[in-house]
């Protein structure tokens, strides 16, 4: 009768160190929300502990209230993704040509068909390049026309923010893009009181460099680098000015450029005449007569690695191409961003959610029009962590906490460290994070933070952060 005390009472001591109990996460929630300044009427949380019959919720505020939930947006695009492009996929880029080969030249156009992939950079337009080479052409006595008609001409779709801005992530969309549709710009300093050396990378004529950077003593950084318009000139002309000092060894600038058509075109022609192919004719903007035949293709990264590109640094420009590649199962050519969210919004009627709680405009999240309450997102969370199909590829496009993506900085050197991946997004007022935290004992935590009101912006990560360390101790 002892022995079975004892056995009962050390059973009670292990299933009460194994839960996690609400009322203690209710308790150190409202601690930390109250020591971050954050008031718990602006938050939309919600998160479960365990799976089956065990599942448990541990907590809910405002859980089913609707909320701006900035770029965790691009879980619900990542469901709908996977859902239509199952893990494997990839996209085709293709150089097709039309015309004879007589000696080495082509006499006729080359033509740059875009298949819509994202992850189109200088390695695979080299590949392409190589593989063209084979057909033994060393001069094409013609132009180099890019077809971007898989979608339409829409660079900018007016569900992101209404200013437009030179940086990375706002790079504009097109069917033939290249290297996220941006320029690499590398200062590095010269002697001081000279001009800094500049340089664009890849070089191409379709960028133009107005370099005026000076040279300073120290390590100070104060480069200016600012996209201007010419209507004289079909590229696009980047500034640099400021100063740099002459103790840094070289900064990274990234600029967005305006015609993705033409930038992959001009870009092609320099890979080209790098291999020692010259190009007669003019780039050129067209579609690819049916005759054309195909002469190099190349093959995107995997779909589940594309995502991990849009998650892992929350990339916009590749959550609208595949949003425009779900599209083209609406209109197989000239598909809009509108066509692609029509299915991401399909999908979401499919899993059964509550449709009062949601409201998708955007597959970034780049907006306010977009609402979803954290209880919504959970069950979108909830879906890929329990459909095998798709749950490896997803967890492994997260951000890890203190290791990659934009968690790099985030729990680091904690409990969380490695134990916690998940969506952050943030723009002016909003801040969220939603994914998954693993125990020790093997259980995960399923979670979507949503915060939307006027406190500073770290303060709100530092509560998001705390309460999960607190929760995989």
């Amino acid at each position: 009768m002892r022995f079975l005390v004892l056995t009962t009472a050390i059973l009670w001591m292990f299933n009460a160190h194994a839960n996690i109990e609400p009322k203690a996460v209710e308790s150190e929630l409202e601690s930390l929300a109250k020591k971050h300044g954050v008031q718990l009427k602006d938050v939309g949380m919600y998160a479960t502990s365990g799976e089956g019959e065990s599942l448990r919720t541990i907590i809910d505020v405002n859980g089913k209230i609707r909320m701006t939930p900035a770029s965790i947006t691009k879980v619900v695009t990542a469901s709908a993704v996977l859902a239509n492009f199952p893990p494997g996929h990839k996209f085709k880029t293709q150089l097709l040509g039309s015309g004879d080969i007589k000696n080495g030249v082509l006499k006729g156009n080359i033509y740059l068909k875009g298949g819509g992939d994202p992850s189109f950079v200088s390695e695979n337009m080299w590949f392409l390049v190589n593989a063209f080479l084979r057909n033994q052409v060393k001069k094409i006595e013609g132009d180099i026309v890019v077809d971007d008609s898989l979608f339409d001409k829409m660079r900018y779709d007016v569900s992101r923010q209404k200013e437009r801005v030179d940086r990375a992530y706002d790079a504009p969309v097109g069917a033939m893009s290249f290297n996220w549709n941006s320029a690499n710009i590398f200062v590095r300093p010269g002697k001081v009181g000279e001009e800094a050396k500049v340089f664009s990378d890849p070089e191409n004529d379709y960028i133009r460099l107005v370099a005026k950077a000076k040279t300073t003593s120290g390590n100070e950084n104060k480069l200016l680098a600012d996209r201007k318009e010419d209507s004289k000139f079909d590229g696009d002309v980047i500034h640099v000015g400021g100063s740099i000092g002459r103790g840094n060894k070289e900064i990274a600038i990234f600029k967005n450029i305006t015609q993705p058509d033409l930038w992959s075109g001009y870009n092609l022609k320099s890979f080209l005449a790098q291999r020692g192919v010259q190009v007669t004719g003019s780039i050129k903007t067209g579609v690819t007569p049916e005759s054309a035949e195909v002469m190099a293709e190349s093959e995107s990264k995997a779909i589940e690695q594309i995502l991990a590109d849009m998650n892992k640094f929350s990339n916009n420009y590749v959550a609208e191409m595949l949003t425009k590649n779900l599209g083209t199962f609406k209109k197989p050519k000239g598909a809009s961003l509108a066509d692609g969210v029509v299915l991401i919004n399909e999908h979401l009627k499919s899993l059964a959610l509550p449709e009062d709680q949601y409201h998708i405009e955007s597959p970034s999240g780049l907006t306010r029009e977009n609402k979803m309450s954290s209880y919504v997102m959970w069950r979108v969370l909830q879906h890929l962590r329990n459909d095998f199909r798709v749950q490896p590829e997803f967890l492994s496009s997260l951000p890890i906490a203190g290791i990659d993506g934009t968690l790099k900085k985030r729990m680091k050197d904690s409990e969380a460290e490695r134990w916690v991946r998940a969506k952050t997004g943030y723009i002016n007022n909003v801040v969220s994070l939603a994914g998954y935290a693993g125990l020790a004992d093997g259980r995960v935590v399923t979670f979507s933070f949503v915060y939307n009101g006027s406190t500073d912006e770290t303060k709100v990560r530092q509560f998001f952060d705390k309460l999960l360390i607190f929760l995989v101790k």
